[in-house]
């Protein structure tokens, strides 16, 4: 009987899953020019997710959607779970955006500066807001995803 016990906790403590048995290994990488998918998850101080919505759909929607407009951003996506979890693993919202490629998800937009003044003349009050907006988050995360599914 002794015996077995060491044969079955040597095979445990022997076997090592590897990385493709686990699920685990190098990220997917999309071709230098396919489309690129990024979640940015948002966590909101509890009470405050209904003004959270509203500055983010004020003061950033608007620039997402103008930089899809020239073709930077394929898509964008908001949205938010319909049943709760625990604290610890919530999230408010979730946007998904897919940018043309990897590059320009990566890399600053030289035009952006340029839109936010057009798209807000009023900057003391754009700024003013885009700060209340961030006193109100919790946490923010941004997650590169790639698509596995075999084809």
């Amino acid at each position: 009987m002794r015996r077995m016990i060491l044969a079955v906790l040597a095979a445990v403590f022997v076997f090592v899953p590897t990385a493709s048995m686990m699920g685990q290994g190098a990220p997917v990488q999309p071709g230098a020019d396919q489309p690129y998918k990024i979640e940015y998850y948002y966590k909101v101080q509890w009470g405050h997710q209904a003004e959270f919505l509203s500055l983010f759909l004020k003061n950033h929607y608007p620039l997402l959607k103008k930089i899809e407009s020239t073709g930077r951003i394929l898509s964008v996506k908001i949205e938010s779970p319909t049943y709760h979890t625990s604290e610890e693993l919530r999230w408010d919202y979730r946007v998904t955006i897919v940018y043309k490629n990897s590059t320009v998800a990566t890399t600053s937009n030289p035009d952006e500066e340029a839109m936010i003044k057009e798209l807000w003349p009023d900057q003391e009050t754009y700024k003013k807001e885009e700060q209340r907006r961030f006193e109100i988050l919790l946490g923010h995360i941004d997650l590169p995803v790639a698509d596995v599914t075999p084809r």
